[in-house]
């Protein structure tokens, strides 16, 4: 299954945040729609990096409180993977394993589509396991 699949189920709504946006406003922004990262972009230029927990903790114990006050743009990973709606789910799980991250912005026709989580990959492939298991009971229950 494809990428597509995920998005058609959990939707494909993005969080943002401006480069320029201070750590503060990002940790703020995480807590009230309870996610785990942010796309950080910049109107004309699309994506500029992403922003998650880890990078916000990391920042925090570099830097304690001072670091809430700089601008997102410090602190973001620069270098983006992403993936598009064609790629398979297998994939995108080995990608993010070896990769070691949890979120990938999600691409098609050159724009930002959606972002998946690893929390979708998982509840998306035990849904599917849960299918496929449940085709094979049938199949024996008639056979």
């Amino acid at each position: 299954m494809s990428v597509r699949a995920i998005l058609d189920i959990k939707g494909r709504a993005v969080a943002t945040i401006a480069p320029d946006a201070t750590l503060a406003q990002a940790a703020r922004l995480l807590a009230e729609k309870k996610i785990g990262a942010l796309v950080v972009a910049a109107p004309a230029n699309g994506i500029s990096g992403i922003i998650s927990e880890r990078d916000i903790v990391r920042a925090l114990a570099g830097q304690r409180e001072r670091a809430l006050a700089s601008p997102v743009s410090e602190f973001m990973t620069r270098k983006v993977v992403t993936c598009t709606v064609d790629d398979t789910v297998t994939d995108l799980m080995q990608r993010m394993s070896a990769g070691r991250f949890r979120h990938v912005p999600v691409i098609e026709h050159g724009r930002l589509a959606g972002i998946v989580s690893i929390g979708d990959v998982v509840k998306y492939r035990v849904a599917e396991m849960e299918r496929e298991s449940e085709a094979l009971r049938d199949y024996i229950r008639t056979a």
